[in-house]
């Protein structure tokens, strides 16, 4: 194939090359490029659970170049659409606000329904010990390598979908419990336990997605890691595994 097109091409260079083109008209200008909407058309369609530690998706007015919800940005897709996050201790009232390339807004206040957290308050101080530099220096990369996990931004779909649970079990452990230390607050846990019985039970991810990492060995505090990326910032991890298949 190549010497043959090889072949056909030469003599089109050289009928190029010797020819001499007759007088054109002079080139017409290019028209501008279509100005960005200054505009905004229609309003925010929404969905999800508007509570403390919950989501919504959703799609922007028509026209929009940026969305923030608070003060944080929502990435878009190219239709519009958006998926966002509300953390475990959102304020009763967020705003989402959309805007144009021109700078126009339309926004739209969010209700946020307060949750009833489960919360264990004794009597004994909080105690925190400052770690040791030889588990920091095991630790410090493990933090780096989950950290730039979650900032992949994979092209897939899955924050679209609705969630299923990656396996079923006894929940003995929820997101958003907390201790409190003779007053002082302590980290709230940020996951989900589930209990399945057993060592070696499989699950699935919970939405389309893609692995962004899967530890090589086990990490300090997570064990045996997965984390899957959903698009749009939306993750799931998997911790404690008995191993990796």
């Amino acid at each position: 194939m190549i010497p043959r097109l090889a072949a056909g091409l030469a003599p089109a260079l050289l009928a190029a090359a010797c020819t001499v083109p007759a007088p054109a008209d002079p080139p017409r200008p290019l028209p501008p490029p279509p100005a960005a909407p200054s505009a905004l058309f229609g309003e925010f369609t929404l969905e999800g659970a508007l509570e403390q530690g919950g989501w919504i998706r959703g799609k922007a007015p028509l026209g929009a170049a940026r969305v923030t919800l608070g003060d944080t940005p929502v990435p878009l897709a190219a239709d519009g659409s958006f998926f966002a996050g509300l953390d475990r201790d959102a304020p009763a009232r967020l705003r989402l606000v959309a805007t144009s390339a021109g700078g126009r807004s339309v926004s739209r206040d969010l209700a946020i329904d307060r949750r009833d957290w489960r919360i264990e308050r004794v009597d004994v101080p909080l105690r925190g010990s400052v770690p040791s530099e030889t588990f920091m220096a095991i630790r410090r990369p493990e933090l780096a390598a989950i950290e730039a996990a979650r900032a992949l931004r994979s092209d897939t779909s899955g924050w679209r979908q609705r969630f299923v649970w990656p396996v079923t079990g006894r929940i003995s452990g929820r997101f958003g419990s907390q201790r409190i230390y003779q007053g002082v607050p302590g980290a709230y846990h940020s996951g989900l336990d589930i209990a399945t019985g057993g060592s070696g039970a499989p699950y699935v991810a919970p939405a389309d997605g893609v692995v962004v990492l899967a530890a090589q060995k086990p990490f300090s505090l997570e064990g045996n890691l997965v984390i899957i990326d959903h698009g749009m910032g939306l993750n799931s991890a998997f911790l404690h595994s008995s191993r990796l298949a």
